[in-house]
């Protein structure tokens, strides 16, 4: 099983303790890691790699949206890969840095009827895949990542979070 050196991160919002979301995510990027090793064949370097995880507010991700994507709005989940690697590449010592939005992350729970928790762990393993060069911008690519976050999910328990929609949408 691949092993992770996550780091957690509480910079703004009402999250719950660092001890909390440091064991969530270890339990699920630890699945979506020993996944993508085990079933789709992803290489992974023989020191755990680092990523950082961190939770922020609406107001602090909207600021970064604004920077990096010249997109003046919060939103769920930024991430920030360290080094540029295609699918299926062998990652280097460091991952990159993933950003989640608590107000966003609610609001959509709330939306998609799914407990807090259940989304919060779907943007982990979007995020997660964005670091190892997963994206959905076309519908191909799209169709693979979602693939792949479906089955991940799947193995922590949870149902599809894409059944009955169209990839990219």
């Amino acid at each position: 099983m691949p092993q992770l050196d996550i780091q957690i991160s509480v910079e703004e919002g009402d999250w719950p303790s660092e001890e909390t979301l440091q064991t969530l995510a270890e339990r699920v990027l630890g699945t979506a890691a020993t996944y993508l090793h085990k079933v789709a064949g992803q290489p992974f370097p023989e020191v755990a790699p680092e990523l950082s995880l961190v939770f922020t507010d609406d107001a602090s991700i909207r600021e970064i949206n604004a920077e990096w994507r010249s997109q003046e709005k919060p939103t769920n989940v930024l991430s920030f890969p360290a080094f540029p690697l295609q699918p299926g590449g062998k990652p280097g010592p460091m991952l990159g840095d993933i950003i989640i939005a608590r107000e966003t992350v609610e609001r959509e729970a709330v939306e998609l009827e799914k407990s807090f928790d259940d989304h919060l762990t779907h943007l982990m393993v979007h995020g997660f895949l964005h670091l190892f060069g997963y994206d959905h911008m076309n519908n191909a690519e799209a169709e693979t990542m979602e693939g792949l976050e479906t089955r991940i999910l799947a193995n922590l328990g949870l149902s599809d979070p894409y059944a009955g929609q169209d990839p990219i949408d």
